[in-house]
């Protein structure tokens, strides 16, 4: 049993409202559509007379009721405005979007449906330079057309005209069509002009992102307009297999975070789209790129590109050209290298952590801070084959005070910084890395000599009574470093149940039960009990020299202030407690060395 082939029926409004809801982002697309149409009309006819290369458009006015674009392209025959009219009405998804782009009749044809989103009626004039009478095609939004030949004496060439529906009346008018004229079709290798009561505008002019080299400061003018600012530098890319081309521009700021890698986008010199985010790799987030192609691939909608191995091949070679810039600057000006990093050191340090490739050619530029002072991570390797680091901030600069000279620390409490770390042996095999912690730090020191053994212990014992209500316990080590009296170490939990402490101070009762709830289960869970350790330096002279005070109110007074002393080198903040330690024990000593008992102080007398 057979059955006859039959044509799916298209609903020509249901094509125009796919078009407008899902296909395109906009309406104002109508005019780009035109424009490339005219555009490759104007490439055809080249190729058979030579003539050819000017669009003009008339925009709606008072004094024009319909929108006109013009072109001296190629035009169209009797017979293949029938074709045109078959593309128009395919019913195949197929056949509406996939039609090759560069087929000039299948091309019309896709873009004549945008017109629709802004006029119900289409009105096409044509006469071909192959010969042959003008033809008129008059299209309806309900799918309804007509097709006539005319003997008006038109020229050789194609103009669309448009009766605007009332809710499109503005995207007709001069404002809106100098505008998208200008935006898309600025840098056309033909002249576009528009229509105005003073006389044509030319909407057209050289792209300077395309000849950088014969203009350099035009160049880096369009930069300055693209970015705001003037770019830090600019780097010449190209792919030349799929004709792709341009600039891009290295900012001078660092951009927000989170922010995307964007190039502006344009196809065979139309513009695609404003911001393209897959035409650079996503680690090029320090460009904004200006670029051209003859060979990449728009979506239907011709809003982005198709992510094909052309895209894939352009998008490897754009990034190889953006990294031997990089390369070239550290060699031939490195100053200016230091700059860029000093800009986007936290982005790069962000992206380095993901992307091998970027590690590898950046990495060795990017800076940390350590014990020997703020050093470039290449510099770093090759003074220290072993790398120590701390964690947070805090850590490192207990440890830092206790670091041995001939070692470097790294403060890995910055952003991304302790995750660079833990890299650096995967990127230089030589490097050994080693996570530091206050107590293993702390534990590493050498105890006081063993003559003076006794002595220490008897100061740890003494010491630590005189902070039982600072929560603080006393230990005593030789620090080679004379000029450290004193060290505050303590531990991440230790600085968080101190914090949590404080949060107490000034919360209510509810949230107050909550943190001591955190405090109970934590301790609960821990087989010791963790608490701050002010550690004397047996190296120093007045540690060295509190033992031999006798006064227990001088000896306890001198201990408080180390301690808080401490504290403040540690950028630890002091809490009232502290606070008020610190005033009772100046006010003690200050009291003892005049001789004055109790609250007999004659502020009165002092200057």
């Amino acid at each position: 049993m057979s059955a006859d082939v039959q044509q799916f029926q298209v609903d020509l409004r249901g094509v125009v409202d796919l078009l407008s809801r899902h296909i395109y982002s906009s309406p104002r697309v109508y005019l780009r559509e035109l424009l490339q149409n005219a555009r490759d009309a104007v490439t055809a006819r080249r190729e058979v007379d030579g003539a050819g290369g000017r669009i003009r458009i008339t925009p709606l006015s008072d004094s024009s009721p319909e929108f006109v674009l013009r072109d001296d392209g190629v035009g169209l025959t009797a017979g293949e405005v029938a074709d045109l009219l078959a593309t128009v009405g395919r019913s195949s998804k197929r056949d509406i979007f996939d039609l090759p782009r560069s087929d000039y009749l299948g091309q019309f044809g896709i873009g004549l449906l945008s017109c629709f989103m802004v006029a119900d009626t289409i009105v096409i004039r044509s006469r071909s330079a192959r010969g042959g009478s003008a033809v008129e095609w008059t299209g309806s939004a309900d799918g309804t057309f007509r097709v006539v030949e005319i003997d008006d004496d038109l020229p050789v060439g194609t103009s669309v005209h448009l009766v605007p529906r009332f809710d499109a009346d503005e995207l007709l008018r001069p404002a809106a069509v100098r505008e998208l004229a200008t935006s898309f079709a600025e840098f056309l290798p033909v002249r576009v002009t528009i229509d105005t009561p003073n006389g044509e505008l030319d909407v057209t002019r050289r792209a300077p992102f395309l000849d950088a080299a014969a203009q350099p400061d035009e160049a880096v003018e369009y930069g300055r307009d693209l970015l705001g600012a003037s770019p830090l530098d600019v780097i010449e890319l190209s792919e030349p297999a799929t004709g792709t081309r341009g600039l891009a521009y290295v900012l001078p700021y660092a951009p927000p975070p989170g922010a995307r890698q964007a190039t502006r986008m344009y196809l065979g010199r139309m513009l695609l789209a404003e911001r393209v985010d897959d035409v650079l790799p996503d680690w090029a987030f320090f460009v904004r790129a200006v670029v051209d192609s003859t060979g990449l691939a728009p979506t239907a909608s011709r809003e982005s590109l198709v992510d094909d191995a052309a895209l894939e091949r352009v998008r490897e070679q754009l990034g190889a050209g953006i990294r031997r810039w990089v390369l070239e600057l550290g060699l031939r000006e490195p100053h200016r290298l230091a700059q860029f990093v000093a800009i986007h050191e936290v982005g790069l340090k962000s992206l380095v952590r993901h992307d091998e490739e970027l590690a590898r050619f950046i990495t060795r530029w990017l800076t940390l801070e350590t014990t020997h002072g703020t050093m470039r991570i290449g510099d770093l390797v090759e003074r220290f084959p072993h790398v120590r680091y701390a964690a947070t901030v805090d850590e490192f600069r207990q440890v830092a005070g206790i670091s041995p000279g001939s070692e470097v620390l790294v403060n890995g409490g910055y952003l991304y910084d302790a995750d660079l770390v833990r890299m650096l042996p995967d990127l230089y095999p030589q490097v050994t890395v080693e996570a530091v912690d206050v107590t293993g730090e702390l534990d590493r020191l050498d105890p006081p000599p063993l003559d003076d053994r006794d002595l220490a212990v008897a100061l740890e014992t003494r010491a630590g009574d005189a902070l039982t209500a600072s929560g603080c316990s006393v230990t005593v080590r030789s620090i080679d470093r004379p000029d450290l009296s004193a060290l505050y170490v303590a531990d991440p939990e230790v600085l968080r149940r101190i914090d949590r402490g404080r949060t107490k101070g000034i919360t209510g009762s509810l949230w107050g039960g909550v943190l001591d709830r955190i405090d109970s289960t934590l301790s609960a869970s821990r087989d010791d009990d963790p608490t701050a350790r002010l550690c004397l330096n047996w190296s120093n002279r007045v540690v060295r020299s509190l033992v031999r005070v006798q006064d227990d109110a001088v000896f306890a007074r001198t201990v408080q202030l180390l301690y808080i002393q401490a504290l403040l080198a540690g950028h630890h903040p002091l809490s009232d407690a502290d606070r008020a330690l610190m005033t009772t024990a100046l006010t003690d000593l200050v009291s003892l060395s005049a001789g004055i008992e109790g609250d007999a102080i004659p502020f009165g007398d002092v200057l």
